[in-house]
């Protein structure tokens, strides 16, 4: 009774989301299919609500033409300063009937004014709306992949994996897997399946190269026991081409679409997430042995929505070093065997450089990520290679060149936080903290226990002998 529950829920919520669907193809845009030559090509349209905010955007600029239009005239009709005489000895304007009165000019000159700022106050409306449409749109293309993805999944028809995991609907899609929402049977909980689906036809040293891979992965991640860590739960085999990782599930979105969403964040909201990101990275490096995360990024920081409004947890271990034979206090770090792989804007000077044996690198890679992390946050953009291919990044050596990092004059962020962003940003790893380090930074420690420390330092200051 309780998993035909469950499915017709999950049937009700897949009708809805197609439903909202067919109303934001017509309100926001779709895409349409057009021939050229022997390709076809998918071409956006925008929708009515943005035709009908160009017809504002449009009446907006006639408004603005026949203001001016009104402004000219009325300096025309300016009441003039010098005068003349008239043969009865009288003065008189030069065009007495074309000026107005000093009281006549002040009167529609306020009017004006008052139009003016209406115009403004129109141009503002609509620009903000426009805005709030252009998010609505990003996450509008997001759900019509999404629904397109899901249509073409082998798993929409709510099939039970394992004997124990009902999938309910598709989350996303990757290069080699999809990941669906589903419920528990067994410990009745809303679960994330990461279904891994092999191609055919791959050879079979390829095949078990990546599921090597994926098991380093479960290996690595099914130790994790932290509060801002996604758990992961269990594996099993689908059949001789897919297999399944179970995790935890995630109620809400990735700081990457909510950055895309918001541009940028409060200082506030942007240090509580590097806070927690820097909690679960001291716990990766108090155990034993220690591990890099090494792919710290907006889309591997999942934000909880709801009663976890607030709470962040990071995900994805795929690229995770062991640091097994390493002790940083002891070495220069692990070598870096796998120098390419990554996401560049993100990873540190170190990993690009080239030489006869592969770069050392250890927590401090972590650390460099944050600073961008809490970087792009409050300025809405990367602090190196912006708007650029990770292709780009690597011709043009843009983070090897990322001596210095440059701070936009808006928004307005405090000295403390870019301070912070500079420690996590030295080029030279010699000089960048360590994660444990970072942890007892004063940006991240409570207000109070710094000035606690500040004035403990102070009184043993006061007190000490001459």
């Amino acid at each position: 009774m309780y998993y035909i529950r469950i499915y017709v829920q999950a049937q009700s919520e897949k009708t809805a989301a197609r439903k909202l669907l067919q109303e934001n193809n017509l309100r926001l845009g779709h895409f349409t299919t057009s021939r050229h030559g022997a390709n076809f090509v998918e071409t956006w349209v925008d929708g009515m609500a943005f035709s009908e905010l160009n017809r504002e955007k449009e009446e907006i600029n006639r408004l603005k033409e026949e203001f001016e239009k009104h402004k000219k005239q009325l300096l025309k009709r300016k009441p003039q300063v010098s005068t003349a005489k008239t043969k009865g000895g009288k003065t008189s304007n030069s065009s007495e009937h074309d000026h107005l009165t000093t009281d006549e000019f002040y009167e529609m000159e306020e009017i004006l004014k008052l139009r003016a700022a209406a115009i403004r106050k129109r141009e503002a409306d609509v620009l903000a709306e426009l805005e709030k449409l252009e998010r609505e749109r990003t996450l509008h293309i997001r759900e019509l992949k999404r629904i397109h993805n899901e249509d073409q999944s082998r798993f929409k028809d709510y099939p039970i994996l394992s004997e124990r995991y009902l999938l309910l609907h598709l989350i996303g899609k990757g290069g080699f897997s999809e990941v669906h929402k589903a419920m528990d049977l067994r410990e009745l909980r809303h679960v994330a399946c990461k279904i891994h689906q092999l191609n055919r036809d791959w050879k079979e040293d390829k095949k078990a190269n990546y599921i090597k891979h994926a098991l380093r992965e479960y290996n690595i991640h099914k130790k994790l026991d932290h509060i801002r860590i996604i758990k992961l739960y269990d594996v099993f085999e689908i059949d001789e081409n897919s297999f399944c990782t179970v995790l935890e599930y995630n109620n809400g979105t990735d700081l990457d679409i909510h950055l895309k969403q918001s541009k940028y964040l409060p200082e506030r909201e942007a240090r509580s997430i590097v806070i927690q990101v820097v909690s679960a990275l001291r716990y990766l490096n108090e155990i034993k042995p220690p591990i890099i995360h090494y792919d710290l990024k907006p889309g591997n920081i999942l934000l909880g929505s709801g009663v976890y409004s607030g709470e962040v947890k990071i995900t994805d271990f795929g690229l995770s070093k062991i640091m097994e034979d390493s002790d940083d206090s002891n070495s220069d770090g692990l070598e870096l065997t796998s120098q390419g792989a990554g996401t560049y804007w993100y990873l540190p000077p170190e990993c690009f450089m080239i030489g006869r044996a592969p770069p050392k690198i250890s927590s401090k890679v972590d650390v460099w990520s944050v600073g961008v992390l809490l970087y792009q946050c409050l300025y809405g953009r990367k602090p190196f290679g912006h708007d650029m291919s990770q292709s780009a990044i690597l011709e043009q050596k843009t983070i090897l060149k990322a001596v210095t990092v440059d701070f936009p004059s808006k928004p307005a962020v405090s000295s403390e936080a870019k301070n912070f962003v500079r420690r996590c940003l030295q080029y030279r790893k010699e000089d960048r903290p360590d994660v444990l380090s970072l942890c007892d930074d004063p940006y991240l420690r409570p207000k109070k226990l710094v000035n606690q420390s500040s004035s403990n330092v102070s009184s043993i200051s006061s007190n000490s002998l001459p």
